[in-house]
């Protein structure tokens, strides 16, 4: 049965090493990407709450520009690793505070006390519509007039093409779940257990859930067409990176290279009530 404990167990045993190494190793594209949404939309020394702060990456990125930082996340071993990540790169004393809460209850910040939220993971491991909107809701209440929330959502064929690469034939034996699948998006650690309990979304819901109370300011597949290749990045030299990673964010907003994307990254800017 599926709870947010569920979710904080997953990332303090069977996924946290992974996620330490995840953006680094695995995903380089997703990080790279995403960090220039967040220099272009983010000012420096801006007040950042990092809802699902994971392994404190997007956390140390924003840090070195001078931001200050809310790490939150529901699981306790990565805020100590997001912790550490700051600290060892001297970047302690920009942490605010750290909580371990959920991204539906943000009840340790005061209403329009940030500059920028961060949601990039908590949207899909919250399975159930109101939680989600929820979630949208609490952003748009602890941001300022103007604020820049940052979210993202999986795309939900990702489970459907892994699967078929991976273990084809028992996709075959699945065909009455795809069916709800398709429709709703959510999945649990027996048929995924990588990502284990989890909501993966369509472009036309993600945006559909946010712009009810942020104005759209991009709306991007992070990977487009690098996705499951996207370690490739790392055998690069700096100026070849760069180059790719140039025709990745003009792609990525287009419906080919959002379709063919893992993550939508969605900024938006509050709408006041």
């Amino acid at each position: 049965m599926y709870t947010e404990q569920n979710v904080a167990e997953h990332y303090d045993n069977a996924a946290f090493q992974f996620e330490l190494e995840r953006l680094e190793k695995h995903c380089p594209v997703e990080y790279a990407i995403t960090c220039r949404y967040l220099d272009r939309y983010i000012p420096k020394e801006a007040v950042v709450v990092d809802i699902g702060s994971g392994a404190g990456h997007y956390a140390a990125f924003l840090a070195k520009r001078g931001c200050s930082i809310y790490l939150i996340d529901v699981s306790a071993r990565l805020l100590d690793a997001a912790r550490e990540r700051l600290e060892r790169a001297e970047l302690g004393h920009r942490i605010r505070a750290v909580v371990q809460t959920s991204a539906t209850d943000l009840g340790c910040l005061g209403n329009e006390s940030c500059d920028a939220v961060l949601m990039l993971g908590p949207l899909y491991h919250l399975r159930e519509l109101p939680a989600r909107r929820q979630a949208v809701n609490e952003a748009h209440r602890v941001l300022k007039e103007g604020g820049i929330l940052f979210a993202a959502g999986i795309n939900r064929l990702a489970y459907l093409r892994d699967l078929f690469c991976e273990n084809p034939k028992e996709g075959v034996k699945r065909q009455a779940f795809h069916e709800e699948y398709l429709q709703a998006g959510k999945l649990d650690p027996e048929r995924a257990a990588p990502i284990g309990y989890a909501h993966l979304t369509t472009v036309e819901e993600f945006r559909s859930l946010l712009t009810e109370r942020f104005e759209e300011q991009a709306l991007v597949g992070t990977e487009s067409f690098t996705t499951v290749w996207q370690a490739k990045l790392n055998e690069l030299s700096a100026d070849e990176r760069e180059a790719w990673l140039d025709l990745v964010e003009r792609t990525g907003a287009t419906p080919e290279g959002l379709g063919h994307s893992d993550h939508f990254l969605f900024v938006g800017k509050k709408i006041e009530a």
